[in-house]
């Protein structure tokens, strides 16, 4: 296996890792506001990559980056994957969700659903057949509390950390209750709707993945598997597969 530079881009931050024999190494992320190829070829280092691999839902960032590395493999859905689409448009389905859908094929447990806790939170529907077949977009948990706070006059920004109880005892502790027990509530109640619509009986494997991914499914038993970079996979999966 030769050496591959893996760059994600989403709204928030940009992570960035380099891949080689021995798998997936140090992921480094960056505000995407600050993005740029220097930033990516200081974390990239002297030796030379043998492939780059561009995931990215921001597109005014890409042009820089595509300068610097213009052989870069951008992930689309003319890709080979390791699954199928079966979706009607598939060109608008975000880069990352196929990288996820592509880490999924890895594993090789189908049906499943992949769900994503970034700046949106993103559910991923794989068929029994292993077909992208479309997905639920909600707000991310972040994108929430900040929501909060922006559009009220007492509510405080919060630090998001597990609450002690579901009922607050201050207005903070009111917040966090609010957004966990909230969002776990949200994600379990999609998840089962979409089971119950795609699947009927069958159950589907659960991935989760995301920065905040870790914090909601702790408490929860809902996924087989929490794993952080589940799209750095990916995209090492279809750099394999291209």
């Amino acid at each position: 296996m030769g050496r591959f530079l893996l760059i994600d881009i989403s709204n928030s931050f940009t992570k960035v890792a380099v891949a080689g024999p021995k798998g997936i190494g140090r992921v480094r992320r960056i505000p995407t506001p600050e993005l740029n190829a220097d930033r990516i070829i200081e974390v990239s280092g002297s030796k030379p990559c043998d492939k780059v691999v561009l995931s990215s839902v921001v597109p005014a960032k890409n042009g820089e980056i595509l300068t610097a590395f213009p052989h870069a493999l951008v992930i689309g859905p003319h890709l080979e994957l390791g699954v199928g689409i079966d979706y009607p448009a598939p060109f608008t389905i975000g880069a990352d969700r196929l990288a996820n859908a592509a880490a999924c094929a890895e594993i090789g447990r189908f049906p499943a659903i992949v769900v994503d806790f970034g700046t949106a939170v993103t559910f991923d529907v794989l068929s029994r057949k292993g077909d992208y077949i479309g997905g639920v977009i909600a707000p991310g948990l972040n994108a929430m509390t900040h929501y909060l706070h922006e559009q009220t006059a007492l509510l405080p920004l919060i630090t998001l950390r597990e609450p002690k109880s579901a009922i607050g005892r201050s207005t903070r502790e009111a917040m966090l209750s609010g957004a966990f027990h909230g969002y776990r509530g949200l994600i379990q109640g999609i998840v089962k709707n979409i089971q119950a619509e795609a699947f009927a009986k069958k159950r589907p494997f659960l991935l989760a993945t995301g920065g905040d991914a870790v914090l909601i499914a702790k408490g929860t038993k809902l996924f087989d598997v929490v794993d952080p970079l589940l799209t750095m996979r990916g995209l090492l999966s279809i750099a394999k597969r291209n």
